[in-house]
């Protein structure tokens, strides 16, 4: 097992390019959230700016707080000009594999994780609602690498067929269109015992959100008044952050068809149980088998505390 990670992957597609982190410059209090994608990547971000402005009153949308900084469409000198000139202390997101991520000892990583399937389902909602002024830009701006994004298929069995068992990258085995999201959760696995590094679970989130996000506090050892933890939970809440959509989701949520409303779309597990079949959750398993250990398959479908 390797004593700390290195980057031994470039990821470049029509979504991000990993080369972007070669120009970061790092402070030794910034904060990485990172995912695979749809494991409660804009909740987490959100958690965090509550952490630090507890007060409520933050001081820019999300997405320009906590740029994700492998993203292509922004220009790369904006988001590191914009992130150069906070003077709060700095929160970015990163939906990268630890091998293809920028790494330092003195940074805090929190990564999420998700039920695959569930990831899934959050997916199919995401893609199949974007506008097409998104593919325009995800496939018509310069510097693509690699191929299109295309179009969803008109049926979530085609997707789940393609998704499971098709890679984008030669190295995966699964997550086309995009990337694979069993390695991605794997490769911050195989990591999680660097003290810098703190895994959560989107059904330990949902199951008792304010532990979760106190545990959150102590990690990034941020200390948070008393009297603020009522309004950060209620802040935090789906429901909250559903009625104000355009402060959370990217770009207010104007690449989705129904804007905000959309991205946000429900938060909930296990609406898999009743759209896969016995055969498509087989090929469901093969994939695990291949791409995760027995420990970390484990705990990516459960959750609990590790």
């Amino acid at each position: 097992m390797l004593i700390r990670p290195e980057r031994t992957r470039i990821y470049q597609n029509h979504h991000f390019d990993s080369t972007r982190w070669d120009y970061f410059e790092a402070r030794d209090d910034d904060i990485v959230v990172a995912t695979s994608y749809k494991a409660g990547t804009t909740w987490t971000q959100a958690i965090v700016a509550h952490l630090l402005f507890p007060d409520g009153n933050l001081p820019a949308a999300l997405a320009e707080m906590s740029p994700w900084l492998d993203m292509r469409i922004m220009p790369l000198e904006v988001v590191l000009n914009r992130l150069k000139a906070q003077k709060h202390r700095r929160f970015i997101k990163t939906h990268l594999p630890l091998d293809g991520m920028f790494y330092s000892r003195k940074i805090k990583y929190l990564y999420i994780a998700r039920d695959a399937r569930d990831v899934f389902m959050s997916l199919w909602n995401h893609y199949k609602s974007m506008k097409d002024e998104f593919f325009i830009l995800m496939n018509m701006l310069p510097g693509r690498v690699g191929n299109e994004l295309p179009r969803p298929p008109a049926d979530i069995h085609t997707f789940w067929r393609n998704w499971i068992t098709r890679g984008s990258f030669e190295w995966e085995a699964d997550g086309w269109p995009y990337w694979s999201h069993l390695s991605n959760v794997q490769s911050w696995w195989n990591f999680r015992h660097l003290p810098n590094i703190q895994l959560f679970h989107y059904n330990d989130m949902l199951k008792d959100t304010e532990h979760e996000i106190r545990r959150m506090a102590t990690f990034l050892e941020i200390e948070v008044p008393a009297n603020a933890w009522a309004s950060i939970i209620k802040a935090v809440s789906f429901t909250e952050m559903k009625r104000q959509g355009e402060l959370y989701a990217p770009g207010g949520g104007h690449f989705w068809k129904g804007g905000a409303q959309t991205f946000l779309h429900k938060g909930t597990n296990g609406r898999w149980h009743d759209v896969l079949s016995d055969e498509e959750l087989a090929l469901y398993n093969v994939a695990c088998e291949r791409a995760l250990s027995c420990e970390c398959r484990e705990w990516l479908e459960n959750g609990s505390l590790i």
